[in-house]
């Protein structure tokens, strides 16, 4: 009985489609920044078993975006061309289609959530590694996969991610625009003052050598407001480039040759352990039954 069950086992498995983990592991950079610096001292201090607060770096969140409803539609919307087989002893093709369509979704929501099942994402609490991976049956399609998570995470903290030195930035700009307009005001007011004192400093009227000294005094604070400005904006453009994260690829996304577990061989020694175990137990049932019942009184 118990080999019977094995060999129906191995022939069901012989059907069954394989699975292929392709995996990259990448380690973040930490920005030269105050929040680089916290970090690096959190990484020393946990070496020797301790924490400190609010020292955790900025790639804590990585695996959030790598998780996000954003990148997992930006992976769905993404078109695949891989090879296939569509069971173990198929001929090999060659498909081309987005990963929508592969997971024949009804829709976006339940295409997301199916996503759960392809792409994994975590960090390493100690070293800090992220690992991403993606099992597909094709080992070329779940290499593309984890190949395009990494870019899109690369985009995603190049362009949406905001930090501090963006976040000075853009008030810098903002404040630099209000300053030059300022300084075109003040000029023009005393283009128009001069149009009718060109020579105001030697005028016998006090008041207008007064409001053309304190025209011009004006404009040279306007004039140095927008030199200071423009200086604490590309101070603010570095630093904003200093706080943009690195990331590191320790190991790329590799085309894997071995399926997944569970094997083939794993599923028939199980199902026959089984089997015979159900066997022995019903072969038994009677001895068993008077045992219990012994037990019992």
């Amino acid at each position: 009985m118990a080999l019977a069950a094995g060999l129906l086992t191995a022939l069901v498995t012989l059907f069954m489609p394989n699975y292929y983990r392709s995996e990259a592991r990448l380690l973040p950079v930490e920005s030269k920044g105050i929040g680089g610096n916290l970090g690096g001292l959190a990484s020393a201090a946990a070496a020797f078993g301790v924490s400190v607060p609010g020292g955790d770096s900025s790639d804590a969140n990585f695996v959030d975006v790598l998780n996000s409803r954003w990148l997992k539609e930006q992976l769905l919307q993404t078109e695949f061309q891989y090879h296939t087989r569509s069971w173990r002893f198929g001929a090999e093709r060659v498909e081309k289609g987005t990963l929508y369509d592969c997971l024949h979704a009804v829709n976006m929501d339940r295409a997301v959530k199916g996503m759960g099942g392809l792409l994994t994402a975590s960090r390493d609490l100690k070293t800090k590694v992220i690992s991403i991976s993606a099992e597909t049956r094709s080992p070329e399609l779940s290499q593309l996969i984890v190949q395009r998570a990494e870019k899109l995470l690369e985009v995603f903290l190049r362009e949406k991610g905001r930090t501090r030195g963006g976040a000075k930035a853009a008030f810098a700009e903002a404040r630099l625009a209000d300053a030059r307009q300022e300084m075109d005001e003040a000029e023009d007011i005393l283009r128009r003052f001069l149009e009718g004192n060109r020579n105001f400093q030697t005028s016998a009227d006090p008041s207008v050598r007064l409001k053309g000294s304190r025209l011009e005094t004006e404009l040279r604070l306007r004039q140095q407001l927008v030199t200071t400005l423009a200086l604490n904006r590309e101070q603010a453009l570095l630093e904003e480039k200093n706080d943009i994260p690195i990331l590191n690829i320790l190991d790329p996304a590799n085309k894997p040759i071995d399926k997944t577990p569970p094997s083939r061989s794993t599923l028939v020694l199980t199902s026959m352990a089984l089997t015979f175990l159900v066997v022995a137990v019903w072969s038994h049932r009677e001895w068993i039954k008077h045992r219990l019942t012994e037990n019992i009184q």
